[in-house]
Order: structure tokens, then sequence, then C-alpha cells
């Protein structure tokens, strides 16, 4: 019978081998700072047997190693491997994808790592060399295309992701195995200590909080506080979701609600055969990945559902330029916990957070990162302040996918010309099946400024004679629509010596109402002119380049859906409108040529989202005498309709 201690030997002595059969000796050594390495282990054939070479499916088997050698402990390891081969990864042992993102995933274009559950690595000087602190190990395996072995799917780059380190060219082991050292970057300027043992909160447009503010050995409660930081971004019915990574459970909840209700997965599962006595009945979720949504403003004086603070919005989180008290939303609930996890201080945050909403930015969240914990007024009204158990930070920031359609665009007009420049064909993607029936490619066709009052499917006829009356080309087969369902006009209203003005309307052609809706635009050279807006509340924002951020005015903030016509059978449907005249000055912007584009945004945004904009604009070489009054005749137009 081997003793406890020759157990310890022969643990340690496996760990040394398992890490130098994936990490050369002499880089080990020779390393001062992180050692990062990828070593491929195998692979075989697939099934479907395809024609295609490039297209045949096989099995890949790699070990990614990640050791510090350096002084300094590694907070929250994140390292970068350029996939490069279309892979599609399965599974990864100690570590999820830092973007969020739930395996299996697609990482052909190259991912990022970040450590779970071990996400600091520790030095060897602080741990007397222990590999298992120091060190970890990531099992990948996964979906490679047409690369038969013998042939190797080596990653094209390896590196560490961290902050403040450079990486040294990359060295090669054969055609299976590569390595690179990064050490930290002496320019790299940081307020983080080394010896600080939680890394500070980092900045973003979104971030997520998750306080354990009660804990015991087989459940906590946690307080999840979401806050908008960016001063374009804005949520509406948001809907979270994360992992649960240890077979947890969420019993009640107060402030938001699991869309689904369902306890069968627990029932079932491990956890009622481990809480024997727990009555599932009254379990909220056991969903491995559950989908978190708000309660409405009616709950929030329920005992049992609401009295938490920014609860109970319907999901709407608008940006703190806005309205700074409604740009947060929080909610708690009572997570359980599984073997071998139960004790008070075992705590571990989900993993692979995503947050989204109606016609809202497109949010990439990253790992959860242990940060100190949250600081609260005492409740009991004493000039202090209580601290929560633990504390973990998601930081999301607005990205935009490539190949993403836009939600929303933008028409142009102005009094020198007759014809308004609508939105791009396809400005919000297109139909799926076009054939026979549209051009996906062609250009949008000009309209005559009545046409914008009227859903696409009705202004063929316009269009047409449009086309007929101006000379224009008619594209056959026509251009497909612009599939939105908000679109904004901007028309080019006046212009003299001293000013300029232009008249703002806003459509809605979908289903949803919006609620306290609002629009953004970029003024590249005239924002610094900006006065006032006459129908919108609107100011140009601190901090952010040349925008104008507008509103509905009190009671009129609300953008209704597209309607029936005053006759259904005969007229087409209404869309839902808001219009306002902007008006600038030329003072602080001499030298300004509105008419030639400096009296058009840049960019327009609504309710967050980049809408889509003309390539071209307005040209003033075809003046008549008709422009003025055809734009007052359909500013005319609109108040009817709006009345």
């Amino acid at each position: 019978m081997l003793l406890p201690i020759h157990w310890c030997y022969l643990s340690i002595i496996a760990t040394l081998a398992i890490f130098l059969s994936t990490t050369p000796f002499s880089d080990a050594q020779s390393c001062n700072g992180i050692l990062v390495s990828y070593a491929y282990t195998g692979g075989l054939r697939l099934p479907p047997n395809v024609s295609d070479a490039t297209e045949q499916p096989y099995r890949f088997e790699s070990t990614l190693t990640v050791l510090n050698n350096g002084l300094d402990e590694l907070k929250s390891w994140k390292v970068f491997v350029g996939f490069d081969h279309n892979e599609l990864l399965v599974s990864a042992s100690n570590a999820v994808l830092a973007d969020g993102t739930t395996l299996p995933a697609a990482v052909g274009n190259g991912t990022v790592f970040a450590g779970y559950p071990m996400t600091d690595l520790k030095t060897a000087v602080a741990t007397a060399g222990d590999l298992t602190q120091m060190q970890v190990q990531i099992d990948l395996v996964g979906t490679v295309f047409g690369v038969a072995p013998p042939s190797v799917p080596m990653p094209k780059s390896i590196n560490l992701a961290n902050d403040g380190f450079l990486c040294r060219k990359a060295t090669t082991q054969g055609n299976n195995a590569s390595s690179v050292c990064c050490t930290r970057d002496p320019k790299f300027k940081t307020n983080i200590t080394t010896d600080e043992e939680f890394l500070p909160r980092q900045n973003g447009d979104l971030s997520i909080m998750y306080d354990v503010i009660r804990t015991y050995d087989s459940n906590y409660w946690a307080e999840v506080t979401i806050a908008n930081h960016n001063p374009l971004g804005r949520l509406d019915n948001w809907k979270l979701s994360w992992d649960w990574m240890n077979d947890e459970f969420i019993f009640t909840m107060k402030g938001a609600y699991p869309s689904v209700v369902d306890a069968s997965d627990c029932l079932f599962g491990k956890q009622g055969t481990f809480y024997k006595d727990l009555d599932f009945a009254n379990v909220l979720n056991c969903e491995r990945r559950p989908t978190i949504i708000d309660l409405p403003p009616t709950k929030f004086n329920d005992s049992d559902l609401g009295k938490i603070p920014f609860c109970c919005r319907n999901g709407t989180i608008l940006p703190p330029s806005m309205d700074p008290s409604m740009s947060a939303s929080r909610f708690q609930m009572q997570v359980y916990k599984m073997p071998p996890a139960l004790n008070r201080s075992q705590l571990s945050p989900p993993q692979n957070w995503k947050i989204s909403g109606t016609l809202n930015p497109d949010y990439k969240c990253g790992p959860p990162v242990r940060v100190s914990p949250t600081e609260n007024p005492d409740p009991s009204g004493l000039p202090s302040n209580k601290t929560v158990m633990a504390s973990w930070q998601v930081v999301c920031n607005i990205t935009t996918a490539k190949g993403t359609s836009s939600k929303c665009c933008v028409s142009f007009s102005a009094y020198y010309n007759d014809s308004v420049i609508p939105c791009k064909t396809c400005a919000c993607g297109c139909p799926k099946n076009t054939e026979r029936t549209c051009s996906t490619t062609a250009p949008a066709m000009w309209l005559p400024p009545e046409a914008l009052l009227v859903p696409f499917e009705n202004r063929t006829a316009k269009a047409i004679a449009w086309a007929s009356l101006k000379h224009l080309q008619v594209p056959n087969p026509l251009p497909c629509s612009d599939n939105c369902g908000v679109s904004i006009n901007w028309h080019l209203y006046t212009d003299y010596t001293k000013g300029w003005s232009a008249r703002v309307t806003l459509f809605n052609w979908g289903e949803t109402n919006f609620a306290d809706w609002f629009a953004a635009v970029q003024m590249d050279k005239a924002a610094a002119g900006f006065e006032k807006m006459y129908s919108f509340n609107a100011t140009l924002l601190d901090g952010v380049n040349n925008t104008i951020i507008m509103q509905g005015l009190p009671g009129l903030n609300y953008l209704v859906a597209e309607a029936d016509g005053a006759d259904p059978l005969r007229d087409p449907r209404v869309p839902g409108k808001q219009q306002s005249v902007i008006s600038f000055t030329k003072k602080l912007t001499p030298g300004i040529n509105v008419a030639r584009g400096d009296g058009f945004p840049t960019k327009v945004f609504f309710n967050g989202e980049e809408c889509s904009l003309p390539s071209v604009y307005p040209s003033s070489g075809s003046r008549n005498g008709f422009s003025l009054a055809t734009s007052m005749l359909i500013s005319l137009f609109l108040i009817l309709l709006m009345r």
C-alpha cells in the first residue's frame, strides 16, 4: 500500500510528464514570462464521405498550455488561437470562449480562450514550482474540414491576449507543435499593482455585476445589475442568458423571471436525486442555459416578485445621456448548488453571458472577472457602506458582425430637388427568395415626396410614373425593398445666409410600438451650429463626435406601429410618424456648404442601432420652382395624418 506522500510524488511526476510532452523543456526554461504552447495530438476521418476533399470532415485533438514563468501572477488569463481551417470547436477543458459563445462553435477565424475554473496563474516563486497552480492545460476537441492526416491543421498564430504583454515570434517543433513566449511590455502603463487581490473594474458599453449578497452551504442569493454606459446604447425587452457550469438551478427570483418556468430537468436529473426533500414544484428553472426577462411595471410593488430597485421596466434600459435613472436594471435570484461545491465559500458565477434586445445593437460579452466586492449604503441608515460577499464583472461591448444588416434606414431629400433619394435596396436585409420578383443589386428608384407616406408595396406605380416624368432609368426587374421596420427622412428644409434648417421625420413600418424612443445624428461639420428642435427635445452630446441626440417631448415620446388606413380594403396601411424641424446657425461653422453634403448626417442612430444611409446626396443641378411648395404640401399632409 502506497503512503500518501508517494501519491503526492506520483502526482507531481505525472503532471511533469504531461507538461514535457506538450512543451519542449528548452522553451519552458528559456521563457521568463508567459509561455503559450499548442500541440496537435491526433485526428481521424469522420463520416459522411464527400466527393469534395475540401469539405471532408476530420476530428482533431490538441492541447493548449499556458505556463506562468514570470515574477507576477497572471490574473484572468486569455489566449488567442488563430484557427485557420474552418474549425468547429466541440469541447475545451479548463476554458471558455471569451466572447461568451457556447460550444460547439465555429472558430475558423480564430478565437480567444479565457480560463475557467482556473482564471489566475500563480508564479513559481509563490508556489515553490507547483505546476498545478502555475499552469493550465486545455484539451481541445473539434472538427476540421479538408485537412486529412498526416497533414496537421495547425493554427496560424498563438499569443497571450491579456493587455500589457509582448509576444515573440512563435517557434515550431516539427509540424505538430508551436510555442511563444510573452513578456510584460515595459512601455505599457497600468494602475494595477501586482499585489492587489482583485482586478479593477473595466469600462465597456454595458456592464453586468454578479454580486453574491447572501451565501449558505447549499445555496446563495445573487444580485445581478445591468448598467448601460454608452451614450447611444439602449435595450428594449432585454433578454439575458448564461451557462451554468456546475449543475446549478434557480429556485426563486425577485425583479425578473425566467422566460420558461420548468423544473423537469432537475426532477429527473442529478439535482432531484441529491435534493430529495426539496419541493421542485416551487423551483423556477433548471435549464443549463436559462433566459431571463424583466417584469412589467405593475410588478414593482409586488412583495413576492418586485420591490427591487431598478426592476420591472419591461426590459427597457435607456442611455445615461437620455435618462440616468433609467440606465440600469436589477434583479435577485436564489441559486442552488450541487456537490462538490457544498460550502458557503465555494462560489462560482455562470459563464458565457449574452444579452439582447428588440431593434437594439448587438453586444458581445466577456467572461466574468472577479473584482473587489461591491459596496452599498448600509440598509440601517448609518453613514457607512456594506460590502457583498463576492463580486464578478461581465463587460459587454457593441459589435457589428461582418455581413450584418441594419435594422433601420435613412432617406435624403432637399428643398432644391423634387426627388427623394430613398433607403438603399435591401438596407435591412434581402428576402430569401427573390427569383422573378425583384433585384437585390439594382439601386433604389428615386421617388416623389408623397411616396414616403405609403408602404413599399404600394409605391411601384408612383415610382415608375416618377421615373417617366423625370426621365430616370427603370431597372428590370425592379429593386427589392429596404425591408426596414423603421425609416427616417432627413429633408434639407432651408438654407440662408445666417443659418439653415432640416426636417426630420420618423416612420414606424413595423408591428412594435416604441416607447421612449430616441434618435441621434452625427453631423461632422455642422454639429457646432446646432440651435434647437421645435417638436422634439434635442441636445448636443458631450464627448461624442459631433452627435445630436433627439427624443419626443414628454407625453409625445411614443412612436406607434403601422396601422390600417381609413378604409382597409382600399387605402394602404399607415406608418406611425413623428416629425420635427431642427435649426442651425452658420456663425460657428464658417465655410459650411449645406447643399453639397455638410447639411446631411454622416451617421444616424435609432434606439442605439446605426441606420443605413444613402450613398449620394440630392443634386442641386435641377432646381425648379415647385420644390419648396411640394415640401410644404408634404409637411401639411403629414400633420393631417398625425391628427
